[in-house]
């Protein structure tokens, strides 16, 4: 641990949970990297992640975006190119991107959409999209008719974020800068919490949300009650 890490664990107690207010004023407050740092929340679900019925896999539309520029590739066939692009697309996902990736491991780029036709390309490089959470999906609103492709992408820019847990049932969410201001991050985190809490599944049982806490990029976590 860096000097400025240990000062700022004692700016608080570690054990404790603190209004959501108060934590993430301790965590923008202890945001001070040479850069600009990413604060984050993230959620311990009381969730059975071996269960396909448990899973929690959506998407929150953050108010005041991520202050992220998002590189969006898109795999539309050609006729549909042109509007992808005049869109705010930055990528086509031509034959040759897909070779790029398949066979240099190339990923210079943020969030992907297709439309229903080209995912049977999309799905020779699933396995490499899949585990770094870039493979389109219909569950998460990337997968669309030509028609929704311009919606989509600015949606994306603009603040879209997807989310679903990992294998250990924790799930988490970037909420913004900390060069963001106070109402801002608490605009972007309550919509996140209120997208949880909408997401949880029916056969879970007992406490959903078990821990949540807040953290920045560089920062310890800070404890959040959670009243999920």
């Amino acid at each position: 641990m860096g000097k400025r890490y240990k000062n700022a664990l004692k700016a608080f107690d570690r054990q404790q949970n603190y209004p959501m207010d108060e934590a993430l004023k301790i965590v923008k407050s202890n945001a001070k990297a040479k850069f600009d740092e990413t604060i984050e929340v993230h959620f311990r679900l009381g969730i059975d992640p071996r269960h396909s019925d448990q899973q929690v896999r959506s998407t929150v539309m953050l108010p005041h975006g991520t202050g992220k520029t998002v590189r969006i590739l898109a795999f539309v066939d050609e006729q549909h190119e042109a509007a992808a692009l005049e869109a705010g697309a930055d990528i086509i996902g031509t034959d040759d991107v897909i070779n790029k990736i398949r066979n240099d491991g190339w990923l210079e780029f943020d969030a992907t959409i297709a439309t229903p036709p080209m995912m049977r390309k999309v799905g020779q490089i699933a396995r490499i999209l899949g585990p770094r959470g870039l493979m389109p999906n219909p569950k998460a609103g990337t997968v669309v008719p030509p028609d929704d492709i311009p919606r989509v992408i600015n949606e994306l820019k603009a603040g879209r974020v997807e989310f679903r847990n990992d294998r250990t049932g924790n799930v988490h969410v970037p909420v913004g800068k900390a060069s963001f201001s106070h109402e801002q991050l608490t605009d972007n985190l309550q919509a996140v919490v209120d997208t949880i809490r909408g997401s949880k599944p029916e056969s879970q049982k007992g406490s959903y949300v078990r821990r949540m806490v807040l953290t920045s990029t560089m920062g310890p976590g800070v404890r959040v009650e959670a009243a999920i």
